[in-house]
């Protein structure tokens, strides 16, 4: 398993090379979205499930090296997330082939496990926004990383400063003239003979900094009760909108479960649960910044995760009922229209084709 993970680590570019031509072409499979397409399905799944292993295998990697840490949770929650919906559409396909409609029986387990599982990583992250539904780790990136190393304690290293730029700042010699050359030879004089006591320099300041300054506390990780209490009513309606989002799929699931798949009732309620999150989510931003409260700041990433979240909203276009009476019909318009077109009108049927299949299956339209 270690000479795996070290030729993933080695050859990442490769990797996903090669994942992303394997993921492609199991759209190409014979009989994919036919009744019998347990094969392919099972096909994807693995690749899918081995793409997120050789994921979590170079960002644990990537960590370790900036960090020195695999993290603050050992628990890969964003892997389980991925290999969880990589699996539910093969147990979407196998339970429609041996159970009919009952296969939004374990379709609505499948969720449910992807909701504790969710509802586990918010929780552990701080109450943080879940992007890509967890799929991708919401970590905030240090800006002062290259600065730090320049300095230790707000002194600069020994000869940490270039030294032809440093030259032509400080004393306004051009570097490459003949005035400049000499300055230049007495800098690198100066910089050899202080790489001599360099050493010695940087252990005294880091011994003194360690009798000066207190040890570094522990950061704990916000409780639900600190959030509240930090953001007020702000912080309250933040989690609400996360739990709405993490929830809705199972939601929807389980009044089509009741309803079935034609009814408008599973339709509208789960389109009302993303407007009321994203409703929540868009008034906190807008709130922090006038109040009284302490300003709630979503970082770009997540703010990203929120645009992302209203493009899914298209996914309603191609979900039952919704795209057997309005959508279906102006696809195979657009197909009649293409049809006589050269190379155009092949390419126009083979997606219309792939939209009709894939709109068949509830895991490929359920923005989960």
């Amino acid at each position: 398993m270690e000479a795996y993970k070290t030729w993933v680590r080695r050859n990442k570019d490769y990797v996903h090379s090669l994942e992303s031509l394997a993921n492609g072409l199991t759209w190409l499979l014979p009989e994919r979205f036919s009744i019998s397409e347990i094969g392919p399905e099972a096909v994807t799944a693995i690749l899918g499930i081995l793409t997120a292993i050789n994921e979590h295998i170079i960002d644990t990697a990537s960590n370790k090296r900036h960090t020195g840490s695999a993290g603050p949770s050992s628990f890969p929650y964003w892997l389980c997330i991925s290999a969880l919906k990589d699996l539910e559409t093969l147990v979407e396909v196998v339970a429609e082939q041996y159970y009919g409609d009952k296969k939004w029986n374990f379709i609505a387990v499948t969720e449910a496990i992807k909701v504790i599982v969710r509802l586990a990583l918010f929780r552990n992250s701080g109450y943080k926004m879940l992007l890509h539904g967890g799929e991708t780790p919401n970590v905030e990136k240090d800006s002062d990383d290259t600065s730090s190393q320049q300095t230790i304690g707000g002194f600069r290293k020994p000869g940490s400063h270039n030294s032809a730029g440093w030259l032509e700042k400080n004393h306004g010699q051009n570097p490459w003239n003949s005035e400049g050359r000499a300055l230049s030879a007495l800098s690198r004089f100066g910089e050899s003979a202080r790489m001599v006591s360099g050493a010695v320099w940087m252990q005294r300041i880091q011994q003194q900094h360690a009798i000066m300054e207190p040890p570094t506390s522990i950061v704990k990780r916000p409780t639900l009760s600190m959030l509240v209490s930090e953001k007020g009513i702000s912080g309250a309606l933040f989690v609400l909108g996360e739990f709405l989002c993490i929830t809705r799929p199972l939601i929807y699931v389980l009044f089509i479960r009741k309803y079935g798949i034609r009814s408008w009732i599973p339709w509208f309620l789960s389109l009302a649960v993303d407007s009321i999150g994203i409703g929540f989510l868009s008034h906190v931003v807008k709130s922090g910044k006038g109040g009284r409260e302490q300003q709630f700041h979503l970082s770009a990433s997540e703010k990203d995760e929120v645009k992302r979240r209203k493009l899914l909203w298209a996914l309603y276009l191609m979900r039952e009922p919704f795209f057997s009476k309005y959508t279906r019909q102006k696809l195979e318009s657009t197909e009649s229209l293409l049809e006589p077109v050269p190379l155009i009108g092949t390419v126009a049927a083979k997606i219309v084709e792939l939209l009709i299949g894939a709109q068949t299956r509830y895991t490929y339209m359920s923005g989960s």
